[in-house]
């Protein structure tokens, strides 16, 4: 019985095998099953901290038309959030995802009452309030019904220009409220009725983009009363009675221009003319549809064919086109320009898109990624400068890095260059040879010092990586000389690894910053931590590894980034969300992490890790992203690595595989190709790879694509396991990420020692190139080799630099400052450890602040007063005595509302108190230091104890007073005579 027990089981497994050998593998393309615009949920990232809008725009629309319930605030940037139940308005201006506050621009709300105040006051206003259960959204369209008029608002789009359409629920009192003054600070205005039907403007407004333009033509369907009025004054408010007798749907047309009024009128007629609403919401949801038929997908799984196609959705939102039909716009001079060659475009959020967006574009949006590349080369010459992050053709001075300078690059090296080459290069180096932003002493030093730039570490590490992609692109182009300059400068980034810690750290006066803690959240980093950038080398691989020690400690470090503690400290940075540990999906800098565990030959970690992000931080609801959506790159992130493969460093022309999550999935490219991906079998790990082409199957076993291969007709099968294998692990198989020419020698640094001291201290010299010779000189002198530390007792300038292989590193100068060693402090307030300046003896090390408070030689406070009592050590006949405080009220930074010094003598008895009140800190965004100055004649001066009494409470009209905000106080160095 036993033994036919084991035949019978041994048959059938063999019957099992034999029948998933002989199933076939269907090879057709992925076919949607209903259209795919139904697979859009607009509403994904209105909720949370998405700050994405439900409205209706076009694929890189310039028109985004929808309502906005919120008029400030974080989570208000987009002007919708789920969470709200009152409706201000419809605009036709949004920001997808943005983590700043803008647009919202020229707000319609139709309503029963001429009442030209919005409500938000708790007054009696023109705004409704809403349900969720009477809004819809697709594509392309918007509707919802106002509750307390009981008017139904429906709204479509052209790519520059929409139409609204309202019922009323009588043919009386309908009014709607045209509102110019809504959101942000209105510079000009213009308001004019040339029919009873039509009405022309302007609204040129500052916020994020300190002087936006733009211009409108408004056609209505029914007549205004009173349209021939005159004004004194041009309203910034007005509200427009329609006379509508039998009670018709009456539909708002409106054009939008940067350029000028007839600009706007002639988009309008163009793009709507006589079409109605109809018309035009098939149109646009037809424009959409084949917009989402670049990638189709099938699945099983509901939700997650909504999840994908509203992530693809969100990548087609911006950047947003910025030119009129007749191919005017207005560019980053301000001034007008004309082209037919292109389509030009602005809201580059480049920071962010640079990484997944702008590579899923050179895929599926080649033709575009053109006309973007053309569009910076413009910016370029117009404005001077490859944009950052530009808006409303404004530059606005936001986030790091030059990474217009990777999109070009990775596009070129794809294939892609329809526009002019050596004017894109051109502007590239220009970007990356400027002496603003830390460049001055990144190109110096090769790092930027924590003293003289703020997020020094978060720039070296990105200039660094934009430095690399110049280099490919110039050894592309044949350009060796640009190549060996720029091959040199992508290694900046070792200056910044502290073998001690094994994180990269900023450098402060060559020391290491400290007290470091890599869950801080500081100055030194971009909306970060040093956990977060401290896998940022995408362009060297190879050699952060070599950095770390071995592939088990890169490995290690990776494991702990994502199994340890999930918390941060130092300041509050609402950027940081989604977190696995302290990989914080919800913000740029981690995005390429999961994928790193291929380049050491572990990619059943990359599965687990991608296969965790894609399943736990981004679903089917409003708050269904895990961070600010930034203009697609959150999006595109799922729509890469769902698909099974991601961008870890663009430039390369590779993919990096991860792990998929659909049952096939087809990419239609622009050239008529097309690439399918099947997955076969369950489990997130890949077992094995084939790809099939023609009649011809092949295996693969790296754990990386190229681009030419799925930019070609083909399919790719992912035969899935449900546990871990051997797939991609050995060493031929992995992915390649090394800088192998023109090596550098890294810049020494002082180990130990304190740059501040009051009687001697020893100062040790290291390098990570533990076979260089470092050299040293003391006040200009001559250079030797060193061999031992160095004590020193006097104030001296210490150089520096090491040697390796005939390779001298550049020379890093530090000044030792002595003070008076009978001076000592007590502090009796707690200042915040990533702002201590040094520690506790900050306020007498002799070290003074600079204008920046990121600058790391302020110490700040907040919510508390300054307090210090500091022992002269001997009895002084006191001249005067002297500190700084400093101010940066964008930054919470104030000035103490007075300042206050009780002088003892050695019984510390109270001899004398000397007091000074602070001017007001002020509205004016500048930082600005003020320094105090008490002139005395005390004598027998012991003990100075030092108040400064906190502004407290942020005033009522600052941005972080709804929040119950608290000052900050920044305050450096007491000095006597």
């Amino acid at each position: 019985m036993h033994n036919k027990s084991i035949s019978l089981l041994f048959g059938i497994a063999l019957l099992l095998f034999s029948c998933k050998e002989e199933t076939k593998i269907d090879h057709s393309p992925a076919a949607a099953d209903r259209p795919l615009t139904e697979y859009v949920n607009t509403f994904i990232g209105t909720g949370g901290h998405g700050h994405t809008y439900p409205g209706a725009t076009m694929p890189f629309g310039m028109m985004q038309l929808s309502p906005d319930t919120r008029l400030d605030g974080w989570d208000g940037c987009s002007g919708y959030h789920y969470s709200d139940s009152v409706i201000y308005g419809f605009s036709h201006t949004h920001l997808s995802g943005t983590g700043v506050s803008d647009y919202g621009d020229i707000l319609f709300m139709p309503t029963n009452q001429p009442l030209l105040n919005n409500g938000a006051d708790g007054k009696e206003g023109y705004s409704s309030k809403f349900s969720h259960d009477n809004e819809k959204a697709s594509p392309g369209y918007y509707e919802v019904h106002l509750e307390d008029t009981n008017i139904d608002v429906r709204l479509t789009v052209t790519e520059r220009a929409g139409i609204h359409e309202y019922k009323f629920p009588t043919a009386d009192n309908q009014f709607v409220i045209l509102d110019l003054a809504h959101r942000d600070k209105l510079l000009e205005h213009d308001l004019q009725f040339i029919s009873e039907t039509e009405i022309i403007g302007k609204r040129f407004s500052s916020a994020w983009a300190t002087h936006q333009m733009l211009f409108y033509y408004i056609k209505t369907s029914h007549p205004i009363k009173n349209w021939n009025r005159k004004y004194v004054t041009t309203p910034k408010v007005e509200a427009l009675e329609f006379k509508n007798p039998n009670n018709e749907p009456v539909t708002i047309k409106i054009g939008i221009s940067a350029v000028d009024e007839a600009g706007a009128k002639q988009n309008l007629e163009t793009e709507i003319g006589d079409r109605d609403f109809e018309t035009i919401k098939k149109a646009a949801d037809d424009s959409w549809e084949k917009q989402l038929n670049k990638i189709v997908i099938e699945d099983g799984n509901h939700d997650n064919k909504v999840t994908f196609y509203s992530a693809l959705y969100h990548t087609m939102i911006a950047p947003n086109l910025y030119q009129d039909v007749d191919g005017r716009y207005r560019g980053m001079d301000l001034e007008i320009h004309e082209t037919k060659d292109f389509d030009y475009y602005t809201v580059f959020s480049l920071w962010d898109t640079y990484r997944a967006a702008h590579p899923l574009y050179t895929i599926i949006e080649q033709e575009r990624t053109n006309d973007f590349i053309h569009t910076l080369t413009a910016k370029y010459d117009e404005g001077g400068i490859l944009p950052i992050w530009d808006l409303s053709s404004n530059y606005t001075g936001c986030m790091i890095g030059y990474h217009a300078v990777p999109i070009i690059a990775d596009a070129y090296l794809k294939g892609i260059r329809d526009y002019d080459v050596d004017k894109a290069f051109e502007a590239m180096l220009h970007s990356a040879t400027q002496d603003k932003l830390g460049l001055d002493s990144y190109k110096k030093y090769g790092f930027i010092p924590v003293e003289l730039e703020s997020e020094s570490v978060s720039k070296t590490l990105e200039y660094a990586y934009d430095d690399w992609t110049i280099a490919q692109m110039a050894r592309a182009m044949g350009n060796e000389e640009k190549y060996i300059v720029y091959t040199r400068r992508a290694q900046n980034y070792k200056n910044m690894y502290h073998p001690a810690t094994g994180f990269f750290q900023g450098r402060f006066r060559n020391t290491w910053f400290a007290p470091f803690k890599p869950e801080e959240v500081n100055f030194n980093y971009t909306e970060a931590n040093a956990w977060q950038y401290s896998l940022y080398a995408p362009q060297d691989i190879s050699g952060h590894i070599n950095l770390m020690g071995s592939e088990s400690a890169y490995e290690k470090h990776l494991d702990h980034l994502f199994t340890t503690e999930i918390k941060t400290s130092g300041r509050h940075q609402i950027d940081i969300t989604g977190l696995i540990g302290q990989y914080a999906h919800g913000n740029e800098p981690s995005h390429h992490m999961a994928y790193l565990y291929n380049f050491i030959g572990k990619p059943h970690k990359t599965q687990e890790k991608v296969h965790e992000i894609l399943t736990t931080l981004y679903h089917n609801a409003p708050d269904g992203i895990s961070g600010n959506e930034d203009c697609g790159q959150m999006s595109a992130w799922y729509v890469m690595s769902s698909l099974g493969f991601y961008s870890v460093t663009p430039g390369s022309n590779e993919y990096i595989i991860g792990t998929p999550l659909f049952d096939k999935a087809t990419i239609h490219l622009e050239n008529g190709e097309q690439f399918t991906f099947i997955k076969n079998g369950d489990g997130k790990y890949i077992d094995t790879i084939a790809f099939a082409k023609a009649q011809s199957t092949t295996n693969y076993t790296k754990s990386f694509l190229t681009h030419d291969r799925i930019t070609k007709s083909g399919t790719l099968v992912y035969n899935m396991s449900e546990q871990p294998t051997k797939w991609a692990t050995a060493a031929e198989d992995r992915p390649v990420s090394a800088i192998t020419e023109e090596l550098i020698t890294a810049v020494p640094y002082i180990e130990s020692g304190d740059i501040s001291f009051s009687d001697t201290t020893i100062i040790a010299l290291n390098s990570i190139d533990t076979d260089a010779t470092l050299f040293y000189s003391i006040n200009k002198g001559k250079f030797e080799p060193y061999k031992k530390p160095i004590t020193i007792s006097e104030p001296i300038q210490l150089s520096v630099h090491a040697m390796k292989d005939d390779k001298i590193s550049a020379t890093v100068t530090t000044d030792f400052y002595k003070y008076d060693k009978n001076l000592s402090v007590v502090l009796e307030h707690q200042y915040a450890n990533e702002y201590s300046a040094g520690g506790n003896d900050a306020l007498i090390d002799g070290m003074k602040g600079t204008a920046d408070f990121r600058s790391g030689s302020w110490q700040g406070t907040q919510k508390v007063d300054v307090i210090a009592m500091v022992d002269l050590g001997n009895p002084i006949d006191l001249k005067q005595i002297s500190t700084s405080f400093l101010k940066d009220q964008r930054s919470w930074i104030f000035y103490p509302k007075s300042v206050t010094f009780e002088l003892y003598d050695k019984n510390k008895k109270l001899l004398k108190t000397l007091s000074q009140q602070l001017p007001e800190t002020g509205k004016e965004e500048i930082t600005a230091v003020h320094d105090v100055h008490l002139k005395t004649t005390t004598k027998n001066v012991r003990f100075i104890k030092m108040k400064a009494e906190t502004y407290g409470t942020l005033p009522d009209w600052h941005l972080g007073y709804p929040d119950n905000g608290k000052a900050w106080v920044f305050v450096d160095e007491i000095t006597v005579e």
